[in-house]
């Protein structure tokens, strides 16, 4: 009869490794601490050479955990699982974690392997397999939740360098007016503001020497009406007249309401510029076209009129030779006929020259000696000769390599008389003749596009803004009636433009105007 009051020797060990194994996942320690103590305690428990634990990965089973010499090759690991008993003193037993193998739990005695031994080294296996499954599915889960959020991190990033990478200002607002977004470009500038400085602010107090109301008013039309609004505004803040588009943009999350307004700044001054320019450029192509047409016709009446002039003052010389009595009036009218007659000659000639630009030779032109060739005609100008002139020239000013000197020294001349009329008028106002200035300048341009320039400057009455962009129409004139034509700057306008240069403006009433000629220093 069996006693079943004392149990085996190696069932007692068994179940003492088993409790100890129990105990320690029992206690609240990290898992892989857990399976360290567990294995040396079965190690202890069942007196082997190695307890460890081996797991499959893609690279085939590698040993992750061991508690003893470390001695067990992985051949015999297999060995052994595949014949599911011991083999050369190593006893294997497989964990699994639902219908996938996580891995094997391999006890070597140095001694044959008792049932219940085999037994517990089953149980503890099975016990294992579920814990190490489960935090083998919770590595998985960190490590995608760590892929997606790098890449969602990426993203965030990839667009956050688009948006600051734009040439224009953008910034986004919330329902509350909050700063939500603010890209680099709204952080330069003379205005500009950190982006620390800006999220989570309301913007009226960012946007400080703005309207309130007005930007409030913008805001709340977006938001209600869901359109965009796009207009134009003027600053002057960084120091030079500047133009922006500003455009204010609705933005939903998901179905909803608007919830947010991205308003985009972008500088089209240039563009305007450019817009403006090309407009005169039709229009001086019209009226070029509209006065080739009419001129020989014009001609022909002023001759007429001419010649009627000269006989009609021949023969009031002769009767006044024949002692007639002819009143003084009507040599007076003769020659106002005449001086009229001139001045229209003057101005059909002039839109001849305009509708019918003479194509010159072009050649290398040094624009310092065109300066100095205008500047000896116009030492026979009365009203230049009252003025002080300061001379800049830049003797290391490249030369331009397609001009026309004739053309360009009629562009000068019209200029310096332009300066010289403006800073007469501007005498004259306060009572100070001959005190003006005029400025001669040349310097080389920061790119070969405008490698010289050449800018005369005066000390004028200036021109006011809204008078600026007509100051190149043909017949308009900021000058007394009979003054002038109002053809002068177009001409320059369409010289410039032939040589392929470009023609600025800068002027403040009451200080003067400087005009600025642009032009290439490379062939075209």
């Amino acid at each position: 009869m069996t006693d079943l009051s004392t149990p085996p020797v190696p069932t007692i060990r068994a179940l003492d490794a088993l409790a100890a194994v129990i105990a320690e996942f029992n206690a609240v320690r990290p898992l892989e601490t857990s399976i360290a103590v567990a294995l040396d305690a079965l190690r202890r428990s069942l007196d082997a050479r190695e307890v460890s634990l081996w797991l499959h990965t893609a690279d085939g089973l590698v040993r992750t955990w061991v508690a003893g010499e470390s001695q067990v090759p992985e051949a015999a690991v297999t060995a052994a699982l595949a014949a599911g008993d011991e083999v050369e003193g190593v006893r294997a037993a497989a964990m699994t974690g639902g219908d996938r193998r996580v891995g094997a739990l391999v006890l070597h005695l140095g001694r044959p392997v008792e049932r219940d031994e085999g037994t517990l080294l089953r149980a503890v296996a099975n016990l294992l397999a579920p814990e190490l499954a489960h935090a083998e599915r919770s590595r998985q889960l960190e490590v995608e939740v760590a892929a997606r959020t790098a890449e969602i991190d990426r993203e965030r990033r990839f667009t956050e360098k688009i948006i600051d990478s734009l040439p224009l200002g953008l910034y986004v607002i919330d329902r509350e007016y909050r700063v939500q977004a603010w890209n680099r470009k709204r952080e330069t500038g003379m205005q500009g503001v950190s982006r620390d400085e800006a999220l989570g602010r309301v913007i009226f107090d960012v946007l400080s020497r703005q309207p309130i109301e007005m930007l409030r008013r913008e805001f709340d039309e977006v938001f209600a009406t869901g359109r965009i609004q796009e207009y134009q505004m003027e600053s002057s803040a960084s120091g030079s007249a500047r133009t922006f588009r500003i455009t204010k943009i609705p933005m939903r999350l998901g179905d909803s309401a608007v919830t947010h307004v991205i308003t985009i700044g972008e500088d089209v001054t240039e563009w305007r510029e450019g817009q403006h320019r090309y407009a005169q450029a039709e229009k001086l192509a019209a009226i070029g076209t509209l006065a080739a047409g009419v001129m020989h016709e014009i001609n022909n009446p002023l001759a007429t009129i001419a010649a009627c002039g000269d006989s009609l003052g021949y023969r009031l010389e002769d009767l006044q030779q024949k002692g007639a009595n002819v009143n003084k009036d009507l040599f007076d009218y003769v020659e106002i006929i005449e001086n009229e007659v001139v001045r229209c000659k003057q101005i059909v000639d002039q839109l001849l020259d305009f509708s019918r630009p003479r194509q010159l030779a072009k050649s290398r032109v040094d624009l310092n000696d065109v300066v100095e060739k205008t500047l000896l005609l116009m030492k026979h100008h009365g009203g230049f000769k009252k003025l002080t002139l300061v001379k800049e020239l830049d003797q290391a000013l490249p030369a331009v390599p397609l001009g026309n000197a004739e053309q360009l020294v009629q562009v000068l001349m019209a200029l310096m008389i332009n300066a010289t009329d403006a800073t007469d008028a501007a005498d004259a106002a306060d009572a100070a003749d001959g005190q003006g200035t005029i400025t001669v300048r040349t310097r080389t341009g920061p790119t070969p596009t405008d490698g010289a320039i050449v800018e005369v400057s005066d000390t004028g009455q200036g021109i006011s803004r809204p008078e600026l962009s007509n100051i190149f129409e043909p017949f308009y004139t900021t000058k007394a009636p009979g003054r002038g034509t109002g053809l002068g700057l177009a001409i320059c306008y369409g010289i410039v433009q032939e040589h392929r240069g470009r023609i600025e403006v800068d002027s403040v009433v009451g200080k003067g105007s400087t005009f600025r000629v642009l032009l290439p220093t490379i062939e075209w």
